[in-house]
């Protein structure tokens, strides 16, 4: 290479070098403030995670020292002072009314899991569970047309508690003496494809106390 190609060679390195500076200048804040927010972003993800890992076990450990509570009454008191929004909110007011019924105040169990069922926000299972255990800790409390209404309800294809809703409704019918619909019921209840075990157990229990055959028609 000639001194002549050397020189120009530099000269045009150092022009790029110029050229790089100036834009550097020029928009270097741009490329600055990305790897800030970058990284910002990222700390502060990691500050949630954190955050929501020790609400979560707080919340945990508040429930545990409120279930190691030997009274029920007591429990219940225990576990409705614990703060909780969201999903927690829902499982801390089933928490609250299985106190409340094991404590026989049964005001208390309703008034928990109707915050569950007519919350909007919740999960379907939720409310539909809610709904559930709120006819069946009523029991004859209420009438038996929003009993029925509920159970029908609940008994809709596709609910997560089908199965149980028809028992319901099935039992609904032997307390009205209705043997005839009772037994139909109970049989379609062993065809539901989402029964449990204990569910036809019970149901074919059922059939025979009414005296019918769980296999026949």
């Amino acid at each position: 290479m000639s001194e002549s190609d050397s020189f120009i060679e530099e000269v045009t390195e150092e022009v790029r070098r110029d050229r790089l500076f100036a834009l550097f200048k020029k928009y270097g804040w741009i490329a600055i403030l990305a790897i800030l927010l970058i990284v910002g972003t990222t700390g502060y993800r990691e500050w949630v995670k954190a955050q929501n890992d020790l609400a979560a076990r707080r919340f945990g450990d508040a429930v545990s020292t409120a279930q190691a509570v030997s009274d029920p009454a007591k429990r219940v008191t225990a576990l409705e002072a614990i703060k909780a929004s969201g999903d927690r909110a829902d499982v801390l007011d089933f928490l609250v009314a299985s106190a409340a019924v094991e404590a026989k105040d049964t005001k208390a169990a309703l008034a928990a899991l109707d915050k569950v069922a007519n919350d909007a926000s919740a999960p379907q299972t939720f409310r539909d569970l809610a709904e559930l255990k709120r006819v069946l800790i009523a029991g004859d409390s209420m009438p038996a047309a929003q009993r029925k209404t509920a159970l029908e309800s609940l008994a809709q294809a596709g609910r997560p508690y089908r199965p149980l809703a028809l028992e319901q409704l099935a039992l609904m019918k032997v307390k009205a003496g209705d043997k005839a619909g009772a037994l139909k019921a109970f049989k379609e209840l062993l065809q539901e494809p989402d029964n449990t075990a204990g569910l036809r157990r019970r149901a074919t229990e059922m059939i025979v106390a009414l005296g019918g055959n769980p296999a026949g028609k």
